[in-house]
This record gives structure tokens, sequence and C-alpha cells, in this order.
């Protein structure tokens, strides 16, 4: 889009300094007035062919003949750079929407960010982090632009229509994070979401308590109000730092390749039926296990080590992300 901005503002330079180098010649040459200078430059270099305003001197015909033959070849670059830059925006278009829309067809249990404001920048970028597939919709075309050249896959529609959720693959989608900026507008957008697909996980942000009750009874599975998480935070680092800080330092990195997950447990895996103890988890990967989410639901926080792990339980763990991923590649192995 920059490209294309900068050839037409080159083109607009071009035609006012002919348009002005016409204008003070006829002025300077032949005493024109200022008016009749423009409109002798601008009937010269149009090639419309009118007389002259007023009778021209030998040196003012000089200057003409050279007005003529620059101001003519500006003129025809600049239409032709016109009709190029139109031409080429139109193909661009069109042929970058058909790459979006193919990307996004090939999408699978992905998620979709509605609105790339400040809230869903933040939602987007650590999606992106975690390496998982997304799309994010936004109306705005500045905010489309900005979180594809960030790397994402973006599409400029209104999340707020059912065709945008469906060109979505909302059917496909694992769940979606409203983050618009009106509660109004999330409330459409979760109602139309899990009309369309019941089962899909939603988080959604919230602008005033008052509507997170309503949020939920539209099928929010998760509400946040980002106003009072600040404020607690700031409470919190003033509390409580290292607390704080260590927060940080497993959500965030901080630098460091560190982080918490939660990794599921196959029902066919070797390490299905054993204790922690057995799993050895610790000493072999140097993961921690922080807590274990049983299928049924009960959570387990600082499991002892005799605890037993179920096929379908999750563990939560902190560790390199190196090591995580071998951790869940070995949860993933089938017993022999």
């Amino acid at each position: 889009m920059k490209r294309f901005q900068k050839r037409f503002i080159a083109i607009a330079i071009a035609l006012l300094a002919i348009v002005a180098g016409g204008t003070a010649g006829f002025v300077i040459i032949d005493h024109y007035s200022v008016f009749d200078a423009f409109y002798m430059t601008m009937i010269t270099v149009s090639t419309v062919g009118y007389a002259e305003v007023h009778p021209l001197s030998h040196a003012g015909r000089v200057f003409n003949s050279f007005l003529i033959f620059f101001g003519v070849t500006i003129m025809l670059l600049a239409v032709g750079g016109m009709t190029q830059a139109i031409i080429e925006l139109e193909l661009n278009q069109y042929f970058g929407k058909r790459r979006v829309k193919k990307m996004i067809d090939r999408l699978q249990d992905h998620f979709i960010v509605c609105g790339f404001g400040r809230v869903g920048r933040g939602a987007a970028f650590e999606l992106q982090r975690s390496g998982v597939p997304f799309l994010v919709v936004d109306s705005n075309e500045d905010r489309v632009e900005h979180a594809m050249k960030a790397g994402m896959l973006a599409a400029l529609a209104d999340a707020t229509d059912d065709e945008t959720l469906r060109e979505a693959g909302i059917h496909r989608a694992k769940g979606l994070i409203a983050t618009l900026s009106s509660d109004s507008d999330n409330l459409y957008v979760i109602l139309s979401a899990k009309a369309l697909k019941p089962a899909l996980l939603v988080s959604a942000r919230i602008s005033s308590e008052q509507s997170e009750k309503k949020m939920r009874l539209a099928g929010a599975d998760y509400v946040f109000a980002p106003y009072d998480m600040t404020g607690n935070r700031m409470a919190q680092v003033m509390l409580r730092p290292h607390v704080f800080q260590f927060i940080d330092f497993t959500t965030k990195g901080m630098g460091l390749n560190v982080g918490i997950e939660q990794l599921r447990v196959g029902s066919a895996s070797d390490f299905a039926s054993k204790s922690l103890r057995d799993m050895q988890i610790r000493k072999e990967l140097g993961v921690i296990v922080l807590a274990i989410r049983r299928s049924d639901g009960e959570m387990i926080f600082n499991p002892p080590a005799e605890t037993e792990i179920h096929g379908g339980d999750f563990l939560i763990v902190m560790g390199e992300s190196a090591n995580l991923q071998r951790l869940e590649q070995r949860l993933r192995e089938v017993n022999a």
C-alpha cells in the first residue's frame, strides 16, 4: 500500500511542479496575470488547444514550446502511472484475498481473534508466540495491515457478521477470542459463534462488570475485564513483588526459555497408570509438575510423588520449552 502511496505522491509533485513552473514562466516572460498564466499553462499541458490568452513574444513562444514538450510528457506519464497503479492495486487485492482465503480454508483447530485493538494484539501475539494456528478478524484496514506485517493471518471483515465467521472456518475452529471495542459487539459475536458451533471455546473481553453475566449467559466460557485485571496486577506488584516477578517469569519468559504448559496424558501412553515417582519427570526431563487436572474436573495442586496418572488427565507443568516438548511427545507415546 505504501508503494502505491509514494507513486501517487510523486505524480502529484511532478504535476504541481510543471503547473507552477509554467505559471511562473508566463508571468515573468510575458507579464501575464497569475490567473491568466495559470490558465495558459493548464490549456497547454492538457493539450486542449485553445488560442493564446494574450499574444506571446518570441521568448514566450520558445518557453511555451518547452512547456508543451515537458508538460505533455509528464501528463502522459502521470496518466499511465496512475492507471498502472490502480490496476496493480486491484490485482494485488484480488490475488491477496484469494491467497488469504486459501490459507484460511487450510486452518484446522485454530483460534479466531475478533478485534486487533490493544487487548486483541496481546492475545494474538501470545498465540503467535505459542505457535498455534489462528486468524485475526478486524474491520479496520490499518489494524489488519499491522497484523499481516507482524506475520499473522488476518482478514478485513466484520466479525459480527455470521458469514464472516463461516468464512473464518468457525466450524473447524477450536476457540474464539472476542476483543471488539464494545461489549455489545462482543456479545453479538458470542451469540453468533455459539449458534454456529455450540461446543466452541469462547473467551471474551468486557469493559464493565455489569456485562459479565450477560457474556456468560450468551455462552462465553471465560470473561476478562482488562481494566480490573490491570488494577489488580498493579496492587499485586506492590504487595507481593517477588510473586509478581515469578508469574511474569513463567508466563512471559523474561528473556529465558521457560514457561508453564498443560499437557494431556494419552489413554494409551506409556505414562498412563504410573505414579509421578515412576515417571521421573523432574529427574529425567527437568520439568516440574505443578498440578494435575483429572478428566472428571478434579484439580490436585502440588501432587505428591505417589500420585497416579491416568489417561485423559492434564499435567500442569513448568520447564524449558525443549523439555516441555519432549514430555509432550512422551505423553503421546503408545504402550508397545
